[in-house]
């Protein structure tokens, strides 16, 4: 299995309405292919920062749908006006070991 963990430091107190827009996301990326589940997850030291932990039966999976039309697609439902703090956006790769 592999793990993609992005993260990313809201900048205008918009953080609330970026949680809900998850809470109400299309699931768009469910289908592609090799993809496992999603979770997103806020540091309670800092409610402004946000986690996205993908799974993936494998890394070329991932890879497949980062390039493609789908990952633009499920950016269309972020709310408008959103900032991030600048160089704050990380995307980190994992080998899942075991549970």
């Amino acid at each position: 299995m592999f793990i993609s963990i992005s993260s990313f430091i809201v900048a205008n107190d918009m953080a609330p309405e970026v949680k809900e827009a998850f809470r109400q996301r299309p699931h768009l990326v469910d289908n592609a292919e090799g993809f496992i589940k999603l979770q997103v997850i806020s540091p309670q030291e800092n409610p402004n920062e946000i986690w996205l932990m993908t799974y993936w039966t494998d890394e070329e999976s991932f890879n497949v749908w980062y390039k493609s039309h789908m990952y633009h697609d499920v950016h269309k439902g972020i709310p408008k006006g959103l900032k991030l703090v600048p160089g704050s956006v990380q995307i980190k790769r994992f080998e899942h070991i075991c549970e």
